[in-house]
Order: C-alpha cells, then structure tokens, then sequence
C-alpha cells in the first residue's frame, strides 16, 4: 500500500467517526456496531460485556487521554494486551483503541525503550511483556482509519524499539529474542518459568537474573519480534520509504528462518525456549498459538501441529480450547488456581485466536471453539479470566469484569452470526438457526463509511450494503465473502459438518450449494 492508498482509504472513516467522543455518541450518531437478538439470554450477556468495557474506559497517570485497561484485578494497560484489546473495541470508542497505542508510545524512554505497562501505579519497565506486536496493531489501527500522526508515531516508536530489543535482549548473539523472567512473556503461574524469576533485577528489564537458566531464546517473544518487522515494513511502503521497507521484510525473514530452525523441535511437533545451557524446556505450552499468531508456520507445518497438537482433543482441544499447557503434558496443573498459565484456558489467548484461525483455513473448526466460550461466558455471566479446558467453569476466585473477556463474546458473536470486516474484503457469516442469530439484526458502519446490515428472519438472512440487497442465504452455515463494494468473491464452509445452503445473490438466479467444512468456491 502507497502513501497516497492509505491516505485515500482512511478519509471516509475518519469523516463518520468525526465527533463520535464516546460510546453513547457513537451509538446516537449511528457509527457504532448494533447488534439485536430475540435471543435474551446472548443479547443480555452482549450488553453486559459493553457496559464491562465502559467502565474500563479510564485514565492512567502521566497519560491525559482515556484508555482500555484490563479490568479485574489489573488496573492499568499492558503492551502484551492491551493495544490488541483496543484495536478490537475500536469500531466502538475509535479514540480509545488510537489512545491505548500513543499512551506507550508518548512514555518511551530516549534509548528505546517502551514500558511493558502502564498502571495506576505509574510505568512499568521490570520486563518487556510483550504477545501481540504494538507494531501490528498500530499498523491495522493506522491503515484502517487513515490516521498518518498514528503511523509516523508507530512506525518511528516501534521502529526504536526493535533496536532497543537488539541490543538488549540478544545478548547471546543469535538474533532471537531473549526471555530473562517470567513475566517477560506474561505467562504467571506457568511451569515453562518454573525457577526463573518474576521480572528483571531492580525493576530493569536490561538486568538478567541470577536464576531461571536464562536469558533464554524464546520462540513466542521472537515471533513477536517478526510480527513487528513485518508491520514496520507495510508502514516502511505507507510512509513512501522502499528501500526502508525491504529491510525491514528481509530482517522479519531471517528472524522467521532462525525460530523454525533452532527452536521448533519436529519429534514433539512444538516449539520450546532454549534455556542458556542450550537445553530445551519441554513444555508444551501456548506458545504454539502465539508463533501461528504471527503466521511463522507455512500450511505444511501448521497442519502437522493442528494434527499432532492443536486440533487433538488429548493436547490443545479439549471441552474448551486452547489450554495454556496441553492436557497431556506432564507439566499441566491441576487443580487450577486463580491467574494460572500453567493449563486454564485464558480469555486472552481465546481473543488472540482471530489472528491465527482463518489464515490456515480453520473456519470451521474455529466455529465450534467460539461456540464453546459464547456458552461458558453466558453461563457465567461475570466476565472473568480463565476456565477450566476439561470441564468448563471460569476460576471464581479472579475477579469479575475483565475486558478480554467481555471483548471475546462481543467479538465472537460478530465472527459467529454477523458481519467481519478484513482489509481487503467483508465477510458475512449466515447461521440461520444459530443461538444468536434469533430474529437477529447486524448493523456495521464500514471503514468506507458505508452501512453493512444482516437481518435474519425464519427461513434465513437478507445482506445489504449501503442500502442496497446484495444477497440472502437460507439453510445451512456458510459465509459469503465480498470486496469493500459489495462484489461476491466465495463462498466458504464455517461448520464442522457438511451444509446445504441456498444462496440467493442479487441480480443472479438462486443456487444450491453442498459445501465441506472449510471448502472454499469462487462465486
């Protein structure tokens, strides 16, 4: 994308959100999504969860603007979550999510250095507690809103940063990023830390502790690392800087090449941090979602984790997926305590799967996992951090009103029954009969400023776009995949069984479909 593309395409959702200071502004000017259900029991929950990220719509010291913090316990926002969070609830509060990007990016130190949070206590600088690359998010921020302060910021903030994690987390020269302590990887509780320290030596996370067989190349803080240098490249080609760009995509390569080469164990079918002995850590942890999240893996070798790893239901795919350590590993903890990344599954992880699922064409699959946590965080209704993957149930002893949490079921009802908008394409998933989908109505103002609608009634959805029909399905589960105009591109299975859908498209005559779990056919 040019400079002059990503000027153009950000114009119409700057000019709608214009003015939109605040949820109940956003709702009244008619910019933020609406979704209505004859389904109490999920319009209830969906409600809730909305009013849950209001009220984590705060402010932070030494930062003047309002942020998503991450409720519960957790008071304040971390670089690991919180930008991810916000990116998510920006169709919702746009300045939120652009405030909880320029809130790390207003406090970096002159060396580099971004603080892993920033808390009602003040900064954070003990670890770099990073997941989701700020990098990313700030780029899919910045493109989808066309804000060019936003980019220039990320891009020369996150461009910094880079450099500081060179110099400071590579000290054993090998081009991975290096893990000191625990919380550098934010896995608390977690038996792939046992040993180790919590956070650096005097609150500097430049101070490698005494204990833990650290520093340690980490294959999840090293996929970070590359999910920002692919981003800082896409902003490299948007600033109208090439020769910046194509370094940026082969440094990103070369740190892909080194954790497939040194850090995936091909026997075991995972990915483990090599401690300074040189020793593997076997633990079989999420940190295989989080290399999948930053696409590391090609299709050959993310079917033979899904295989061996993620899709088995004595690994990653019990009752509730994604355990944070797979059933069967030795090291998973049980029973479960509050906070625990040693076998719960974890909202977060569960938010941060809508990164990874449909890239290697896992739709449908994903589908039956967004369905599982849709129904425990109904059943529960509290909002809370973690549940037990065997058997269902969230941890009551972490507190209430966590905003990954409240942002899974907002986001899942959306990717389950409603309207998603990628950068290229819109996606509009029809379940008739789906739990939420009852007499339901989806209403999302796109990033061109035109108003996408899906009204279900008995027998199906009608699709409308700017006001105008674009199509209807009936029967089965199956998503209609469209350009930003409206131009019909696929159709594809999001069920795990075999559907029959009727597909009516304007202008065409009716067509009948038997379509596969994840098939995907050119329309």
């Amino acid at each position: 994308m040019n400079r002059r593309t990503f000027l153009l395409q950000g114009a119409a959702t700057l000019a709608a959100l214009k003015g939109a200071s605040s949820l109940a502004a956003a709702v009244k000017d008619g910019n933020a999504p609406s979704f209505q259900t004859a389904n109490t029991r999920w319009q209830k929950t969906y409600d809730g969860a909305l009013a849950v990220l209001a009220g984590n719509v705060q402010l932070v010291p030494g930062y003047e603007k309002p942020v998503l913090i991450e409720g519960s316990t957790y008071q304040g926002i971390w670089m690991e979550c919180g930008p991810m969070e916000a990116l998510v609830y920006r169709r919702f509060r746009p300045e939120i999510a652009r405030n909880s990007h320029m809130a790390f990016f207003a406090r970096q130190r002159p060396d580099g250095q971004l603080p892993y949070s920033n808390k009602i206590k003040g900064l954070g600088w003990g670890q770099i507690q990073m997941v989701v690359p700020i990098a990313a998010t700030a780029w899919e921020l910045a493109r989808a809103t066309g804000d060019e302060e936003l980019l220039r910021a990320a891009y020369n903030a996150c461009s910094a940063w880079d450099a500081w994690l060179l110099k400071f987390r590579n000290t054993r020269g090998t081009g991975l990023t290096e893990g000191f302590c625990t919380y550098d990887t934010g896995n608390d509780n977690s038996p792939r830390w046992t040993g180790a320290a919590n956070n650096c030596p005097d609150q500097d996370a430049r101070k490698i502790p005494a204990r833990g067989g650290v520093p340690r190349l980490c294959p999840d803080l090293s996929a970070t690392t590359y999910g920002a240098r692919v981003a800082l490249a896409a902003m490299a080609q948007a600033l109208g800087k090439p020769a910046e760009a194509e370094r940026w995509r082969q440094s990103a390569e070369q740190m892909r090449g080194l954790i497939l080469s040194k850090l995936y164990v091909q026997e075991d079918a995972a990915f483990y941090d090599l401690d300074a002995q040189n020793q593997f850590v076997r633990v079989r942890s999420e940190i295989i979602t989080r290399v999948c999240g930053e696409h590391i893996p090609d299709q050959r070798l993310f079917d033979e984790l899904w295989t061996r790893q993620i899709h088995n239901p004595q690994a990653f795919w019990p009752a509730i997926p994604l355990p944070s350590v797979a059933v069967d590993d030795p090291h998973f903890v049980r029973p479960i305590p509050r906070n625990s990344w040693g076998g719960a599954s974890q909202a977060l992880t569960a938010l941060r799967a809508t990164r990874w699922f449909d890239h290697y064409h896992r739709a449908a699959e994903f589908s039956t996992m967004m369905d599982a946590w849709c129904e425990e965080i109904q059943r529960d209704g509290t909002y809370r951090q973690q549940i037990d993957p065997l058997h269902g149930g969230f941890t009551q002893t972490d507190a209430p009103h966590y905003s990954p949490c409240a942002l899974v079921i907002v986001d899942y009802t959306w990717r389950l029954a409603g309207i998603n908008e990628e950068a290229d394409e819109l996606q509009w998933n029809g379940r008739p009969g789906h739990p939420a989908s009852a007499s339901a109505r989806f209403d999302l103002r796109t990033d061109g400023g035109a108003m996408a609608a899906m009204q279900y009634d008995a027998d199906g959805v009608e699709l409308r776009l700017g006001g105008k029909r674009i199509g209807r399905i009936e029967s089965g589960a199956a998503r209609v995949i469209t350009s930003k105009a409206g131009m019909p591109i696929a159709l594809l299975g999001i069920h795990e069984q075999p559907q029959k859908v009727m597909l009516h498209l304007q202008g065409q005559p009716k067509r009948h479909f038997s379509i596969l779990p994840n098939q995907r056919i050119a329309l």
